[in-house]
């Protein structure tokens, strides 16, 4: 499975799973991202914000029609 058949069926998964999934990527970068924390910190505020109130998520789609895409 490459990176864009692993992308494609991650975005299928519950916003709550793709927050900590993305979380969980972003960790294991940390390494190598410019700067110490580098966006890990505001990916994981984020996930524990959505674990509290799980509707305060958007969908993927909801994000695109913001953005005008």
């Amino acid at each position: 499975m490459d990176a864009a058949e692993i992308r494609q069926s991650a975005m299928q998964f519950p916003d709550d799973q793709r927050a900590e999934l993305a979380a969980d990527l972003l960790s294991s970068l940390a390494a190598v991202l410019a700067e110490p924390d580098d966006g890990v910190a505001e990916a994981q505020r984020r996930l524990e914000e959505l674990k509290a109130d799980p509707a305060s998520g958007r969908t993927w789609n909801e994000i695109k029609e913001e953005l005008g895409r």
